[in-house]
């Protein structure tokens, strides 16, 4: 018997989702508000890269002189074409997205959604239509979006959001961004780039306190010496624009004033009017749906997928996490969701990639590995390329030798971690990935010599 399937959400965590359940033989219907993609397509992820895709073109040629280019001082990008070409892309990804879905049988409907029971979905579409849909199975992927402040409310023009950002037509002249994780960091690289002042407001003692500690030295490193101001340990309290001028207000009085301001204030899930607790799905108080290692919530056949699970804000978990509920709730062979062996990235200038084991978990020894690390100075292709900033560094047991960990910093570090994610999600050991060859001069040699470092002979 064919098993109905109901997805909330058309993000990576419900597309990819609905792509599973399509082929396993589902009859699969995806309800979706703004497009195929949902934001991480069409205003966050594929955006924001191809932002930061120009802004390393940017950084490049300013570094072009050491390999013996000159370049006209004069080369400046034309910031409204860079964005009509982010928002190109954005709709041309959504396109292919929605194509796949309609070729593989899904039933896409453009609207919101809400739970009446377990097994009932009331579609709201955009014509004003209500649909009543009763399926064996539903999958929420709402996603989630920005957070704001009281004291700090984006008008879409200087007053900024990740979202709105797309809107400008020129660089601004100082970029005064708030909050130093992995958003704030990775815009504050991509404006600096495009040759903006740029300031970054962080409440913290560092840029990027969630990531490895010696990763996010050598960026703020980076971000310092190409002209960025950095205010550390500074709390935002408020925003107010007058005319063209931006004044950020600092908790301990100190102001900070540019033509521009980027809230990068952290997310708020996609949870509210969607009937979940009505229908007994536990929230946290966060308000982000709990879910377990198979997607499962608390109410039995409604699973969940993605940034509204809070699990780990990542477009490729939120993928995971979608295919995962597929193929538990259809039979098929699943494997749950291990953290440990999730890859990120980290898209600044250069890039920061993770996989596994951390070196706060080394240092606060909860738990125990040898660790090498590797500068990429020293690596001759690195050399070749100009690149002076970032390492590599693995983390292996002492007593088998297998790499649980690593962390790379440098240019296109999210090519270079597939091979330590392989690794760790294989449970290969240092000699394995140091016998195997790598190709002279290549940044990737760089990973087989870490691991050649932490061979312990018998």
């Amino acid at each position: 018997m064919t098993q109905q399937v109901t997805i909330i959400g058309g993000g990576p965590g419900g597309y990819e989702a609905a792509l599973v359940a399509a082929r396993l033989g589902g009859s699969v219907t995806l309800i979706e508000r703004d497009g195929m993609g949902g934001s991480t397509v069409l205003t966050d992820c594929v955006p924001s890269k191809t932002l930061i895709a120009t802004s390393d073109l940017m950084t490049d040629v300013g570094a072009s002189a050491e390999l013996g280019v000159k370049v006209p001082a004069a080369v400046r990008p034309d910031l409204d074409a860079v964005n009509r070409r982010v928002l190109l892309l954005a709709q041309a990804q959504s396109a292919d997205i929605a194509q796949r879905l309609e070729a593989s049988g899904v039933t896409v409907l453009i609207g919101t959604a809400r739970l009446t029971d377990a097994s009932t979905v009331v579609a709201t579409l955009s014509d004003g239509e209500n649909r009543t849909i009763v399926s064996d199975a539903i999958l929420v992927a709402t996603g989630a979006h920005p957070r704001i402040s009281a004291d700090a409310q984006p008008d879409g023009e200087r007053i900024l959001t990740w979202e709105q950002v797309y809107g400008l037509t020129a660089v601004p002249e100082h970029m005064i961004v708030v909050g130093s994780g992995v958003t704030g960091a990775e815009f504050a690289s991509a404006y600096n780039g495009l040759g903006a002042h740029v300031t970054l407001v962080s409440s913290r003692d560092r840029v990027l306190p969630g990531e490895d500690g010696d990763a996010a030295t050598v960026i703020e490193n980076v971000f310092t010496r190409r002209g960025m101001t950095v205010l550390g340990h500074s709390r935002m309290e408020s925003v107010q624009r007058t005319g063209d001028t931006v004044v950020v207000t600092l908790t301990d009085g100190r102001t900070v004033e540019g033509s521009h301001c980027l809230l990068a204030l952290g997310s708020i899930p996609n949870t509210t009017d969607l009937g979940l607790e009505d229908v007994g799905v536990v929230l946290d108080d966060g308000g982000f749906i709990e879910v377990d290692r198979v997607s499962r919530t608390s109410v039995r056949g409604i699973y969940a997928a993605g940034d509204c699970t809070g699990v780990l804000m990542l477009a490729s978990v939120a993928a995971h996490q979608g295919r995962i509920a597929i193929s538990h709730l259809l039979g098929d062979a699943v494997r749950p969701l291990d953290l440990s062996t999730a890859s990120s990235n980290v898209f600044t200038s250069p890039e920061i990639a993770t996989v596994g084991v951390t070196q706060r978990q080394v240092d606060e020894a909860e738990i125990v590995a040898e660790v090498a690390v590797l500068p990429l100075g020293s690596n001759a292709r690195a050399k070749m390329q100009g690149v002076h900033d970032g390492f590599v560094k693995l983390f292996a047991r002492p007593d088998a030798g297998t790499i649980i960990g690593g962390v790379v910093v440098g240019p296109r570090a999210s090519e270079l971690i597939h091979v330590i994610a392989l690794a760790v999600s294989a449970s290969l050991t240092v000699d394995q990935v140091a016998n195997a060859f790598t190709v002279y001069p290549s940044l990737s040699g760089s990973i087989g010599e870490a691991a050649r470092r932490l061979h312990r002979s018998v």
